[in-house]
């Protein structure tokens, strides 16, 4: 469970009765497919030929430059997770965050789903021992890509949602 039992009203689209505009939403999109892309390869190295997640993550960029309808973006996400299902551990992890990644065209607040599976995908690939400071580690390098302009947003989300989040975001 990622998401809040109440939508947080910053990460609604306006359109939608929020006040996310849609230059934040997609800077949340890209957000999430570079977090879900920075662990992709403990995906890729146990299904090398599953294509599904690294889809779902350029189905979210090619949604940001607006060459994919998001609801193909959103079925490109909901493929990505479908590669998860029978699998433990980082690939697992590492797929349902190219998953998420994707759905962020249709929710944004999927963004710290993307965010969060991909710290889970580092804890489960670290050595034994070391899991805390390589989610630690992963979490800070992901807050240090975040655009300038939902940089306060996603990490007063990240407060907010953390227990939801199991905890990943104390970093």
């Amino acid at each position: 469970m990622i998401l809040p039992a109440v939508p947080d009203l910053r990460l609604v689209t306006v359109r939608r009765g929020g006040t996310l505009t849609d230059p934040d939403h997609h800077l949340l999109a890209l957000w999430a497919a570079t977090c879900a892309e920075h662990v992709l390869p403990l995906f890729e190295s146990v299904r090398p030929g599953d294509r599904r997640p690294r889809q779902a993550v350029e189905a979210a960029r090619a949604w940001v430059r607006g060459e994919l309808p998001m609801m193909q973006a959103r079925a490109a996400g909901g493929h990505a997770m479908g590669a998860a299902r029978d699998l433990r551990g980082a690939a697992r992890h590492a797929a349902y965050a190219a998953g998420q990644a994707g759905v962020v065209a249709h929710v944004a607040a999927h963004d710290l789903g993307a965010a969060a599976y991909a710290i889970k995908a580092v804890r489960a690939a670290a050595p034994e021992g070391t899991a805390d400071a390589a989610g630690r580690a992963e979490c800070r390098w992901q807050r240090d890509q975040l655009p300038p302009a939902v940089r306060e947003l996603v990490l007063d989300d990240q407060r907010l949602r953390n227990d939801i989040c199991w905890s990943v975001f104390d970093c």
